[in-house]
């Protein structure tokens, strides 16, 4: 069985994803979060499912879980402390594979109206560039998805991947198709290792996304 840990199982991305996952028979999912036994019980007498109630900040809580674990899927990569843990917690217990959802604009790589836009909802980027530096510089076999604006459509779950070093110019993506490419990543985990890449719906470059 490939042995998958998601750290923030109750994020809104993760309520896509788990189904998808559980759809591959040769994955054991371990759901990790603050409130997973409570919030995901739905889950708790599927045999290839264990919850773990646990906060990323806490190191002892992401070594244990995280032991014996092939590949992490982290929710959320804006935060500079979590990222570093999780890194720790991955190297202490020698698993190499790591997929985190992060967001658009932290090379500066989002370009025209959409990017002035973005820039103006986004604010100070410093955390969130810290923040993805952490993974950057991990050494881990990392795949850090750039997301586009995120909404929800189960009737949209197209998605291109933008290669680091090319513009941004898609504005929006929605969850469910997120939540398809890092299921298809669990299934071929030697795809886009050691890089991170942007994913936006198709035929979105517009001015800002739709839904704003």
């Amino acid at each position: 069985m490939k042995k998958v840990i998601l750290l923030g199982a109750t994020s809104n991305i993760s309520t896509y994803l788990i189904p998808r996952l559980l759809e591959q028979s040769d994955v054991a999912l371990t759901l990790f979060a603050r409130q997973a036994t409570h919030r995901l019980g739905q889950y708790a007498d599927n045999q290839r499912v264990s919850l773990i109630d646990g906060n990323w900040n806490n190191p002892a809580d992401l070594t244990a879980a995280i032991a014996g674990q092939e590949i992490v899927y982290l929710a959320t990569g804006h935060f500079t402390k979590a990222n570093q843990q999780v890194v720790t917690a991955m190297k202490q217990n020698g698993v190499a594979r790591l997929i985190v959802a992060g967001g658009l604009g932290i090379y500066d790589e989002v370009t025209g109206e959409f990017g002035r836009w973005n820039a103006r909802m986004m604010g100070d980027y410093t955390e969130i560039k810290r923040a993805a530096k952490v993974i950057d510089d991990s050494g881990l076999n990392y795949t850090f998805l750039r997301m586009a604006w995120l909404y929800n459509n189960d009737q949209h779950d197209a998605y291109e991947v933008i290669p680091q070093g090319e513009p941004f110019k898609d504005t929006q993506v929605t969850r469910e198709a997120v939540a398809k490419l890092v299921a298809n990543i669990v299934r071929n985990p030697d795809i886009y290792q050691r890089t991170s890449i942007g994913v936006a719906e198709p035929n979105t470059a517009w001015n800002k996304p739709a839904f704003y």
